[in-house]
């Protein structure tokens, strides 16, 4: 199978906790990152996901959010992985950054020019990229 989504991100199941509809799976990265996923049971269930499958956190490059100069700052999004940008690629309205988590992951975000603007940013900076739980699709 194909998928269109740029980030497909390679881990084991670590935790599972139940709801009553939904569940939150947390998946341990390959490189060692920690990413959480808000899936249905029944998702969990046809997925036969438990602790110490093999699993892919998958994410839109639509669906990341980059930030910078977030040191000391809550957010609501469970997932704020730091790195750095290797990479932006402009386009007409909307631009692409690639950023690299410390242990060697990509992920790409794709947001606005105006906003690569503003943030002013460039390979080399320090980022980090933000992605809500309910965002992250698994996949096995």
């Amino acid at each position: 199978m194909k998928i269109s989504a740029r980030n497909v991100l390679s881990g084991k199941v670590q935790e599972i906790t139940k709801g009553a509809v939904n569940a939150q799976v947390k998946i341990l990265l390959d490189g060692g990152e920690l990413v959480v996923s808000v899936i249905t049971n029944s998702s969990v269930q046809s997925l036969e996901l438990a602790v110490g499958t093999v699993a892919y956190a998958i994410v839109k490059a639509s669906e990341v959010i980059v930030g910078k100069g977030l040191e000391g700052v809550r957010l609501s999004a469970r997932n704020v992985l730091p790195g750095t940008v290797t990479r932006v690629v402009d386009g007409a309205v909307n631009s692409e950054v690639e950023i690299r988590l410390p242990a060697g992951t990509s992920i790409a975000a794709s947001i606005t020019k105006a906003s690569v603007k503003a943030l002013e940013l460039k390979p080399g900076d320090a980022v980090s990229a933000i992605v809500k739980a309910s965002n992250v699709m698994i996949g096995v």
